[in-house]
């Protein structure tokens, strides 16, 4: 295969993996995976954190040496440079609580092998090869774990660097069809993840390079239940070939819900997953909520990404991002955790949730709104409608609505400019009974 084929097939492979739906196999029955999911599907917001020896030199991470950006070992020579000098995972965790996320998921190996924990199954890892000499990931995880956070570890099933691993680079492997030499491999990834489950007991998984293998090669099915075995109650995402809880979309905000009953959306703050000094295109604060919005919208999660630098500290750009997220966030607490996904964009074009009863629909408004606010085929009496996180009680009205007819008026909402949020302003309208929504043709006059 020539290699521009050869490039064409490894992104394809690569967007399958991202935006495959999370199909998992397995007994477990519906009420039971319900139940297992229920705090991911309440949680909302998570933050991502890349971090490795990449952030070095600032450089993509795993795939610089993979696409011959640079050669390999260039590439681990950052290895001597990644001092975690500053590291304070109590710093971490308070700015991630700030932001109103309710976990978080931290890079404890990518493609490129260098484990951010004392792994007794390779002597790739920070603690033996680089002068931070310690495990990063405890420390981290009882940091997240006091403030009341769930736990998430993300983990590269692909692994160039290891001799038993086929691959190697875009153009280069180190061997086929070696069974042997398979086996040994599947039985580390099955090693350090009984490690990191056991030591560490991780609320969720975050599977990513599963798209070099089958499900078959990687032992899928066997790795979900013996991860099972070692902790019960463990959520897996989509990237397991089929054998995850849910799904991964990457950096492209879905337009409408996808299939998955439970999804995220993992998105960078800048242009870049790990710390680069060149890249300073950071997301703004209200772009980052009116993303978020459009997530809840739709049922989904986002997985906001940062990156630290080697020392171990957060670049200010995001800190700052982070901390206007949290004052959002905490203010409309009650639209966000623990909502369903809103009405359909034709009767509000706008984000929307509902309340878990739904007897209260909550409107994001972005921006300035040139006149009322306005809802259309609502059947339900409203019983109130009010400003969320002020309290303030909003006027309305319903306009159009004709005596003969079963068509619903349109809603009409005054909003004031003083009651309205510098970022995204959110309304609630509490209703009679669960929201009904009108959906038919309409209707013409035949007696009046």
């Amino acid at each position: 295969m020539n290699k521009p084929i050869l490039n064409i097939f490894v992104v394809a492979l690569m967007l399958l993996a991202q935006f495959k739906p999370a199909t998992a196999q397995t007994d477990e029955s519906t009420d039971q995976k319900a139940k297992r999911m229920q705090w991911f599907k309440d949680a909302k917001l998570g933050i991502f954190i890349h971090w490795g020896i990449y952030s070095v030199n600032g450089i993509d991470e795993s795939w610089s040496f993979y696409n011959n950006y640079l050669s390999y070992d260039d590439y681990m020579k950052q290895l001597n440079g990644f001092t975690a000098a500053n590291y304070n995972p109590n710093q971490w965790a308070d700015l991630i609580k700030e932001s109103g996320a309710k976990y978080s998921v931290l890079t404890t190996k990518h493609h490129d092998g260098v484990a951010l924990w004392d792994t007794h199954l390779s002597d790739l890892n920070v603690a033996k090869k680089t002068p931070a000499g310690k495990d990063l990931v405890g420390p981290w995880c009882d940091a997240i774990r006091k403030r009341g956070l769930k736990v998430g570890l993300y983990y590269s099933l692909l692994d160039w660097s290891d001799q038993n691993y086929p691959n190697f680079t875009r153009n280069q492997i180190k061997y086929s069809n070696d069974s042997v030499r398979w086996n040994k491999f599947v039985k580390f990834n099955f090693g350090q993840l009984e490690e990191l489950s056991t030591r560490y007991k991780p609320d969720l998984f975050w599977f990513d390079g599963d798209w070099e293998q089958s499900a078959e090669k990687w032992k899928a099915k066997e790795l979900r239940k013996a991860l099972f075995s070692w902790n019960p109650n463990v959520i897996l995402n989509s990237r397991l070939q089929g054998y995850g809880d849910y799904g991964t979309p990457e950096q492209g905000l879905p337009i409408t819900s996808p299939t998955d009953k439970w999804w995220e959306l993992c998105m960078t703050i800048n242009d870049s997953w790990g710390f680069q000094h060149t890249d300073h295109n950071f997301k703004s604060a209200n772009q980052i909520i009116r993303i978020f919005i459009d997530c809840l919208s739709l049922g989904g999660n986002l997985l906001l990404d940062i990156g630290p630098r080697p020392d171990g500290t957060i670049p200010d750009e995001e800190v700052k991002v982070l901390k206007e997220l949290g004052r959002w966030t905490h203010k409309h607490h009650e639209a966000i955790y623990g909502t369903e996904a809103g009405i359909p964009l034709g009767h509000y074009y706008g984000a929307t949730t509902l309340s878990k009863e739904k007897d209260i629909i909550y409107l994001f408004v972005d921006g300035k709104p040139n006149g009322p606010v306005l809802i259309k085929g609502l059947k339900n009496q409203v019983n109130r409608i009010w400003v969320v996180g002020t309290g303030t009680r909003l006027n309305w009205k319903v306009v159009g609505k004709a005596y003969w007819s079963e068509v619903p008026g349109l809603l009409y909402i005054d909003l004031p400019e003083k009651a309205q949020d510098d970022q995204v302003t959110v309304i609630a309208v509490l209703l009679k009974g669960a929201v009904d929504l009108y959906g038919e043709k309409g209707q013409v006059v035949t007696n009046n």
